[in-house]
């Protein structure tokens, strides 16, 4: 779910999931989402029904009856509000499609609407649906001018050929017909079993409440989505870059080799997972290692089957032009934010060669060459998405 801050991004994770994503004390107090939201949903047909019996419910709202279940599908709610763009980018590394979010009882674009759409581009994501949501709010003029205001929006872009489904989330009107669109627009993508197993940690967790006996800890969590081959309960597997730690004065990450303990699928203990979804690994880690996301932006595979670990980067990079946007050339020694799969971190630029950017990080990532990366950098107050490149 990607779009404008309060264009009902979370309130359309509930209507398709029956979750309210928002979670975190702070998000409840400001009403906005901060963190990413997750949440899984099963999508049903009734083939007695016929073409437009889409739901969430293995019971049909038309007849009754027993619906077939067509498949999985978990959602994550990120961020929209624009100091937030960072956390929107790590999300973004692991989607197979979105749902750009734009109220109906707003002018189009706003801003944050244009930026995530120039997010899907830069990482490649083609697989869009527009939710053209709020459509309770305004008349059916009102509604229709909108509707042109969203196709001119898209020209020329990733999703210039999207389908716009006019829905109220609150109201879960129309929700059968996007459930439909999702099915024909947003396919299962192939993955091949046998390729070595890659996962992106997006969130870690320390799941033991506070005052719990050392003898019931439970060990640390790992969430994320594994995005090529196959993990079993019992298998070794190796987190890069891993932790920090100082050896005779010096930083050093060291990865981080443990086995897979436990591991959950669509809300259920499973002995198997494989590419499509949201996964949690179970781990014998210490708690202390896992909470508050302090291993997000690892990367989980095979012992000895991860890519590099660096603390200094080379990039081919394009910046953003557009209008009301002054974003001049970059300059040396200037902090950029730097988001590659689910790592953000924090780079300062030592050398620039026509239009390569040489970086030191302040948080070592794992990559593979050629990563796509986006760039974030400091406009008055604000992080803006600044530009894009690839890794060197």
């Amino acid at each position: 779910m990607v779009g404008h801050v309060d264009h009902g991004k979370t309130s359309l994770t509930k209507a398709l999931t029956g979750k309210w994503t928002d979670t975190h004390s702070e998000e409840l107090k400001r009403g906005i989402t901060i963190k990413i939201g997750y949440a899984d949903a099963a999508f049903y047909k009734c083939e007695k029904c016929g073409e437009d019996a889409y739901g969430i419910s293995e019971k049909c709202e038309k007849c009754g009856g027993k619906a077939t279940l067509l498949r999985n599908v978990s959602f994550l709610d990120a961020p929209g509000h624009e100091t937030l763009m960072t956390t929107t980018i790590a999300a973004s590394s692991i989607l197979d499609g979105a749902l750009l979010v734009i109220a109906a009882n707003e002018k189009c674009p706003q801003p944050q609407s244009l930026e995530h759409l120039m997010v899907l581009d830069i990482l490649g994501i083609k697989n869009i649906v527009v939710v053209q949501n709020k459509i309770d709010l305004v008349t059916p003029e009102k509604a229709m001018e909108n509707y042109k205001q969203i196709r001119e929006f898209l020209k020329g872009s990733v999703a210039e050929k999207a389908p716009i489904i006019p829905i109220s989330a609150n109201y879960k009107s129309n929700i059968a017909i996007l459930i439909k669109t999702i099915e024909e627009h947003i396919k299962t993508p192939k993955h091949d079993p046998n390729a070595a197993p890659r996962m992106y940690i997006a969130r870690s967790f320390d799941i033991n409440k506070p005052g719990t006996s050392i003898s019931k800890l439970g060990g640390g969590v790992l969430g994320g989505s594994l995005i090529q081959g196959e993990l079993n309960v019992g298998d070794s597997i190796e987190i890069r870059p891993g932790i920090s730690k100082k050896v005779k004065e010096k930083e050093v990450v060291e990865p981080i080799i443990v086995k897979v303990h436990a591991l959950a699928a669509g809300g259920e203990s499973v002995k198997k997972v494989r590419p499509g979804g949201l996964i949690g690994i179970g781990t014998l880690l210490d708690p202390s290692l896992t909470k508050a996301d302090t291993l997000s932006g690892n990367l989980v595979g095979k012992p000895g089957t991860l890519p590099p670990v660096l603390s200094d980067i080379e990039l081919e990079y394009t910046l953003l032009k557009r209008e009301g946007f002054d974003n001049p050339a970059l300059k040396m020694g200037e902090p950029l934010v730097v988001s590659v799969g689910t790592a953000t971190t924090i780079g300062v630029i030592v050398k620039l060669k026509g239009t390569n950017v040489f970086l030191k990080l302040k948080r070592a990532i794992c990559a593979e060459k050629k990563s796509k990366v986006a760039l974030c950098r400091r406009m008055g107050q604000r992080w803006r998405l600044a530009g894009f490149g690839k890794l060197n």
